[in-house]
């Protein structure tokens, strides 16, 4: 497990002074850091066919871009390219436990965990992120130039590439493992390999007011809402047929502002958006179904872990009505396992010891047979 080192800054003073504020180097945030994945195994994932991954090099000035699966990285030579893999929380558990120590921040705000591979001189150039990260140097060591926010021309330097023009550096150092870059959005930034190297960034993201609406109104369609007609049987003559008159304005916008007002349907919205999967899951639903008793022993031995980039969330006014949510569907359950489900969402991996209340409860063996049977949680050793 890693233990993340603020360098004598408790986390309040942290979101205090740098979150969403400026960026900033934490030496050491990682003290004795080994990277959680082997560079053969990281190639190797990204030979797979659910895996984002993309290859970014620069050849006499010119930036290329290629998206996995690859098949090969013999032709790239040992410089100037890097390999870069999103979510790889989704198919490395090792990997995800770097997720772990920024659980002082709410999870609904993760993007993701993406790495990268660098060889000297790779990179993925000069550019702007519309998210919070934090860019955890791995092995090797890499050069790092941040900029000032404010107004930065971007370019298309390729077109799978979205850079920016060159900017003063405000933050120019060198990263060795361990060492961590926070970078709020909006502030241009280049890290360049200096030797082989991997990089791993777990970013935070909110979702602007634009994705909100258009998956709210998606929301609407799928469940056959909002249909309802605007009504208006008090209507009264009117002289000018082509104005839009102020009462009128204010019903029309009124029509939408009770949507947004009904907080059950909103609430359920937010729920089911939040926690649909940001990439593909590796799934692997068991073989067969689990049994009842087989899980109920099974609770004593084993911790269960949750799959990686799974998203289960609950609301604190309405989990102790029996509601949560996971992967992009409302649960309900039995208002008497509502500590058990907070245990669920709240962490990663569940002990023996904090299942054993729950062991002999009908409702929540049932739940859990259903939750390891889709393959969302799994057994794990204890540690």
């Amino acid at each position: 497990m890693y233990s993340l080192d603020l360098n004598q800054m408790s986390q309040n003073e942290f979101l205090s002074t740098y979150w969403q504020k400026k960026p900033v180097v934490i030496r050491q945030g990682f003290k004795d850091f080994t990277d959680p994945i082997s560079i053969d195994e990281f190639a190797g994932i990204a030979m797979e066919e659910t895996v984002q991954s993309r290859l970014l090099s620069k050849k006499n000035g010119q930036w290329q871009a290629e998206f996995g699966p690859f098949e090969s990285y013999d032709h790239l030579g040992d410089r100037d390219w890097s390999l870069v893999i999103q979510a790889l929380d989704n198919f490395s558990e090792e990997a995800a436990a770097l997720i772990e120590p920024f659980r002082f921040l709410p999870h609904w705000r993760l993007d993701d965990l993406m790495a990268s591979f660098a060889t000297p001189g790779g990179g993925v150039g000069p550019h702007i992120d519309n998210y919070d990260t934090f860019i955890c140097q791995g092995s090797g060591k890499r050069h790092w130039r941040v900029g000032d926010s404010g107004p930065h021309v971007e370019v298309i330097a390729h077109e799978a590439l979205l850079h920016v023009e060159p900017f003063e550096a405000i933050i120019d150092v060198e990263l060795a493992a361990g060492d961590i870059l926070y970078i709020p959005p909006g502030f241009p930034h280049e890290g360049i390999a200096l030797e082989p190297s991997m990089s791993f960034s777990v970013g935070f993201r909110a979702n602007s007011a634009i994705s909100l609406l258009s998956g709210f109104a998606d929301h609407l369609i799928d469940h056959d809402l909002g249909g309802q007609l605007l009504e208006d049987p008090a209507r009264q003559v009117i002289t000018k047929s082509g104005e839009i008159t102020k009462q009128d304005y204010a019903s029309i916008k009124t029509q939408l502002q009770n949507l947004l007002d009904d907080d059950s349907l909103f609430q359920h919205f937010v729920g089911n958006f939040l926690t649909n999967a940001k990439h593909e899951l590796d799934l692997m639903p068991s073989e067969a179904p689990f049994a009842s008793d087989e899980v109920s022993e099974l609770l004593g031995i084993h911790a269960i872990k949750r799959l990686g980039g799974l998203r289960a969330f609950y609301f604190s006014d309405t989990v102790n009505e029996g509601v949560c949510y996971i992967n992009g569907e409302k649960v309900s359950f039995d208002c008497e396992i509502a500590p058990a489900i907070k245990l669920l969402c709240d962490q990663v991996i569940v002990s023996p010891e904090e299942l054993m209340p729950w062991r002999s409860n009908i409702a929540f063996i049932n739940l859990m047979v259903n939750l390891l049977d889709q393959g969302y949680w799994f057994w794990s050793e204890v540690e």
